[in-house]
């Protein structure tokens, strides 16, 4: 019987030790890198369909899902402080559940955030040129991919700019929703339309804004002084995320109202125009737009990291183990998330990238959760109840997805599993 390779990374092609990252991170650059995934593209566009499935319940429903994701993050970070290996979750059930859920968490992230990844590229191309968004979708893969490939710290040094920007262009369009005129009379304080099924539902779709956090775990190899590092930055990065979501939130019930939130795609710039500032409607495209870079920019980093993780261990292809040797990261991983992206991209309509998606984190956290419970005290283990309401709370969270992005999302995990099995009656021969 043979034995499955010992974790972590392989030798370099010239014989000699193993090819690692270099950690290059420090507390500032992780919370910038986790923001760029958390405020992004999702405040600009997910309040929209939230608010459909919500009605009036949309800040119990953001609630919902911020708890939800403070019992994860809080699992993560103390996984991610005895585990500061590439791969995040996978690289966690690996460890404390064995081969297949770390393999699973690995296979739902991948698949997942790939979809994600050309969501992201196509809504630049839907506010930076509508009717071209596959092209502009393609040439921005091209354009992060290389940022990415050029070195974690510019990447994180771009995001830092990007994060800045966005925040910016939210806090001038709050101030015009909540001063304009019809901030006072468009919210009426009712639960009509509010339903524990509906608020579920939406608080599972506002998860995808809030799942960013894990690009701070996957990094995990490149950040310094991981044990003391990432329990900091991830809840700081949540929390600012949190903040910013929930002003967000308001100040578009207080323009739009319920009925006509639940209406819109472009929920922030339909928000301003109804107060009466149509003028900045140009300045939050721009920043729609950008938001959407900064999610890309971040999750082609998580991707690219968790496709080493696994083909380190044979889950993959093991030609995309490979560290570059001057700019120290995973560029074959990068060059073929990319590339794969940039199919996607150019191909495919992904509206409902982000139930998909949602429902594929949902899962890759219910095994973080899992792998968290497994800890003892000595080993930074949460209060028991973190991880078990961060399980239950992301299942839950999963089935209550539109039936449509629950049932893609089963399928590609039963994908997975079938690769898996096939995988294992092969190895043998």
């Amino acid at each position: 019987m043979t034995s499955s390779p010992p974790p972590g990374p392989s030798p370099d092609s010239t014989g000699g030790p193993p090819a690692e990252l270099a950690r290059r991170l420090g507390t500032g650059d992780a919370v910038v890198i986790g923001l760029g995934s958390m405020i992004g593209a999702g405040v600009f566009v997910a309040f929209g369909p939230a608010a459909a499935a919500a009605g009036a319940g949309l800040l119990p429903a953001l609630a919902v899902a911020a708890l939800v994701a403070y019992c994860n993050a809080t699992s993560s970070a103390r996984l991610a402080a005895r585990y500061p290996a590439s791969g995040g979750t996978y690289v966690y059930g690996r460890e404390r559940l064995g081969d297949f859920w770390g393999y699973l968490a690995g296979w739902g992230f991948v698949v997942g955030k790939t979809a994600s990844c050309a969501a992201m590229a196509l809504t630049v191309g839907a506010y930076a040129w509508p009717g071209h968004e596959h092209l502009v979708a393609v040439a921005a893969v091209a354009a992060i991919t290389a940022v990415d490939y050029a070195g974690v710290q510019k990447a994180a040094w771009l995001t830092r700019m990007i994060v800045a920007t966005v925040l910016t262009v939210l806090a001038v369009a709050v101030v015009a929703c909540l001063t304009g005129g019809t901030a006072a009379v468009a919210w009426p304080v009712t639960s009509t339309g509010m339903t524990a099924g509906g608020v579920l539902q939406a608080a599972g779709l506002l998860f995808f804004a809030f799942a960013g956090y894990a690009r701070i775990a996957t990094l995990g190899e490149e950040v310094r002084d991981p044990a003391r590092t990432i329990p900091r930055a991830i809840p700081l990065a949540l929390a600012i995320t949190l903040a910013a979501y929930a002003i967000v939130a308001v100040a578009v019930l207080a323009a739009l109202g319920p009925g006509q939130l639940a209406r819109s795609t472009a929920p922030v710039a339909d928000a301003v125009r109804a107060a009466g500032a149509g003028g900045l409607v140009p300045l939050v495209t721009v920043g729609a737009a950008t938001a959407a870079l900064g999610s890309l920019l971040a999750l082609i980093l998580g991707v690219s990291r968790t496709v080493l993780a696994m083909a380190r261990d044979g889950h993959l292809p093991r030609a995309l183990d490979a560290v570059h040797p001057r700019h120290r990261v995973p560029h074959r991983a990068e060059l073929a998330v990319g590339a794969v992206v940039a199919v996607v991209a150019a191909t495919a309509d992904l509206r409902g990238a982000i139930g998909f998606s949602s429902f594929g984190v949902l899962v890759y956290y219910a095994i973080a959760n899992a792998s968290a419970l497994t800890l003892t005290a000595e080993e930074g283990r949460p209060a028991r109840f973190v991880p078990m309401a961060g399980l239950a709370g992301c299942l839950l969270l999963a089935f209550s997805l539109p039936l449509p992005s629950t049932l893609a999302g089963c399928g590609v995990l039963a994908a997975g599993v079938v690769a898996w099995l096939v995988r294992r009656a092969a190895g043998p021969r």
